[in-house]
């Protein structure tokens, strides 16, 4: 059957080299970013301090840069222009926005979250909530998913938050984002999603879906590598937000240089900090732009097609599969549990098959719009080679969890 997207491979010089399939962990970095950094360079050099004022080319200038690259992404999430702003990490993001929300009401003091949330985010949220707040997780059953009925059930009148991940990390089980924004909305609570896993893999819509806040990342299936973190906020809640994390960008007059007053702007940048890294953005922009010319349903559709085949040879030889069965439930990872799981990762790390391991899951593997349907056979049968050969023993002691 021939593939439409496989003329995208040449774009991505790493798939000459390996079998890569670890786009949950990292997108494959588009050949563009060579021109793309270049260009950065190159307005350095030209420009130097004028580069904030002046643009090189027919591109923004670096002071309006972020906004530029966020109304790129914000397609991709459903989000409508001048929504959407790029920051360093999800640590920042999130301390960003849980800073600004007022948790001053004593009587909605739940914040809800699940046990299969992203390290983290937790470990940001529980720095932020003040002493009267309480945690509420929701528990998986399976290991694989969060029973919907469970966490809608989680959320009440007490409820202040939830801020949960849209697709499971370990597993790619997605969550209902509608339904949990729906029911969060209807107890007067609001909702964060943190959407690494999920955009440019799954339709996102925040506006269909009415979401609070999304929190996503460009380095996975956005291939836009580290350095790019976008935060989202519906247009409505800017006012009440007041950001404790904050810095120049945010203010209406920065030029001011005000060491007494700061008069937060109306726009998305009310949620901007310092000076952002401008490398970053321009290395963002290829891979967001192939996203985006590739289409996120053509994406979804192969996906699904692939993480079904990869289901089906991997129970054929009989290995467990810790993601969902169900293609709806599932975004674009399939994690594999053959016995010895984390030796036969690192074999088939040594062979140049890129996937990635996790603890209580097992092998991640992640095919992306620009694997072939041969790939995700290979390492299928790698595996059972490993398995059949003993390779794996080689790599048994101690652990090391870098990839």
């Amino acid at each position: 059957m021939s593939d439409p997207l496989l003329v995208w491979r040449d774009e991505f010089p790493i798939l000459r080299d390996c079998t890569y399939l670890v786009s949950n962990s990292l997108g494959a970095m588009p050949r563009a970013v060579y021109d793309s950094l270049r260009a950065y360079a190159d307005t350095w050099a030209a420009l130097g301090v004028s580069a904030w004022g002046r643009s090189h080319g027919d591109g923004p200038t670096w002071w309006d840069l972020n906004g530029a690259v966020g109304d790129k992404i914000a397609p991709l999430m459903g989000a409508p222009a001048g929504t959407v702003l790029v920051h360093q990490n999800a640590s920042i993001a999130n301390s960003i926005l849980f800073s600004a929300l007022d948790f001053s009401d004593t009587r909605r003091n739940k914040v809800v979250i699940t046990d299969m949330d992203f390290p983290s985010d937790v470990y940001v949220l529980r720095r932020w909530l003040p002493d009267h707040m309480q945690i509420h997780t929701v528990r998986t059953r399976d290991g694989i998913g969060i029973d919907p009925d469970d966490l809608l059930d989680a959320i009440d009148e007490r409820t202040r938050l939830v801020s949960i991940s849209h697709v499971l990390f370990r597993s790619a089980y997605v969550l209902p984002a509608q339904e949990i924004v729906a029911k969060a909305h209807a107890v007067g609570a609001q909702v964060v999603l943190n959407g690494y896993h999920s955009v440019g893999i799954i339709p996102v819509d925040v506006t269909g879906d009415q979401v609070d806040f999304y929190i996503g990342g460009t380095l996975k299936w956005l291939c836009g590598g580290p350095g790019g973190v976008f935060l989202y906020a519906r247009p409505d809640l800017l006012p009440t937000l007041t950001p404790k994390v904050t810095g120049w960008f945010a203010h209406q007059q920065p030029f001011a240089f005000d060491l007494e007053h700061l008069v937060l702007r109306d726009d998305a940048y009310r949620l901007m900090n310092g000076t952002p890294g401008i490398a970053s953005l321009y290395a963002i922009q290829p891979g967001v732009d192939i996203i985006a010319q590739v289409g996120v349903d053509a994406i979804r559709a192969k996906s699904l097609r692939q993480t079904t085949l990869l289901i089906e040879l991997a129970q054929q030889k009989g290995y467990e599969v810790n993601s969902p069965l169900d293609p709806e439930r599932r975004g674009g990872t399939v994690t594999v549990n053959p016995p010895h799981a984390y030796e036969i990762s690192r074999e088939l790390l040594a062979r140049k098959s890129l996937i990635d391991y996790r603890e209580q899951a097992g092998i991640r593997v992640s095919p992306h719009f620009y694997n072939s349907d041969d790939e995700v056979r290979a390492v299928i049968d790698t595996i059972a080679d490993i398995l059949d050969s003993g390779a794996w023993q080689q790599h048994a002691g101690g652990r090391v969890f870098v990839t």
